[in-house]
């Protein structure tokens, strides 16, 4: 029998496309009501629309830029006035951004910290409030929510060119664990998935700029491959539902063994 997700709702972000658009697949099929944020109104239109034409659920978008604080907060409102209450945070809107270290006038590491820790952080906080506020009754030990960040692989390697976006990914972790042990009497887990190479928009975009980029990944993955998002998204679904309960504070890394190997000149994307 399956992972099932019945009678819970689901904020999931970066959802118009790559590994947010595949959870939200697989969390429409696991049962759940879901609500899908991102600032690709028009893509995330048109994938919602193609999630409602081929699966059975209730699924609904919010277009915005979570940026800003009164967009976080616009978009609980709507999930709380759609779904009556929010059992599951995905925050899975991540940017990469690529810049040299020793340029005094790129805005990259400002941007991606701003993107990818700060907005994760405000909005799991917002979040969490709710979580507990709802869920006044709950039995000791009961667990009443649960949060999963997306990183990379790349909190744990050096490539200089990446030094914004590896130093996010360690911050969202840190995040990750912090909030974890913040959360974890109320009954709220925190877990963290680190993603190597995961077929997605941006990745395309990369293989096409790089014409090796491909055969580099695949010779430095020890399964010999490019991951799938679908098969990123049900590491997700194991983390955000009962069958991890007594799992908190935990980076789970789905990258087919990259990590393992000690090649720091590899591609890291």
């Amino acid at each position: 029998m399956g992972i099932s997700l019945k009678g819970k709702c689901a904020i999931i972000t970066g959802a118009a496309n790559g590994v947010g658009l595949a959870i939200a697949r697989r969390f429409l099929i696991a049962g759940a009501n879901v609500v899908l944020s991102d600032m690709d109104e028009e893509n995330l239109i048109k994938e919602t629309n193609f999630l409602k034409e081929t699966i059975e659920g209730n699924v609904l978008t919010f277009c915005g830029d979570l940026r800003k604080k009164l967009t976080i907060n616009n978009l609980l409102a709507y999930t709380i006035d759609s779904f009556n209450s929010v059992d599951i945070l995905i925050n899975a809107s991540r940017q990469v951004l690529t810049s040299h270290p020793l340029d005094p006038n790129n805005d990259a590491f400002e941007e991606l910290i701003h993107q990818n820790v700060t907005v994760n952080l405000r909005l799991s906080q917002l979040v969490a409030r709710r979580m507990i506020s709802q869920s006044q009754d709950k039995e000791p030990g009961e667990i009443i929510g649960t949060i999963v960040n997306l990183s990379s692989i790349a909190s744990r390697r050096t490539q200089s060119e990446i030094l914004s976006y590896s130093v996010s990914s360690a911050a969202l972790d840190q995040v990750t664990r912090s909030m974890a042990v913040a959360l974890a009497k109320q009954g709220v887990r925190v877990n963290g998935v680190a993603l190597g190479s995961v077929m997605s928009a941006s990745l395309r975009d990369m293989m096409r700029e790089n014409l090796d980029l491909k055969d580099l990944i695949v010779e430095s993955t020890p399964l010999g491959k490019i991951g799938e998002a679908n098969e990123a998204a049900e590491a997700v679904l194991f983390l955000a539902s009962e069958a991890s309960n007594f799992i908190t504070g935990q980076v789970l890394t789905v990258d087919g063994g990259r990590s393992l190997l000690d090649r720091a000149t590899s591609p890291a994307y």
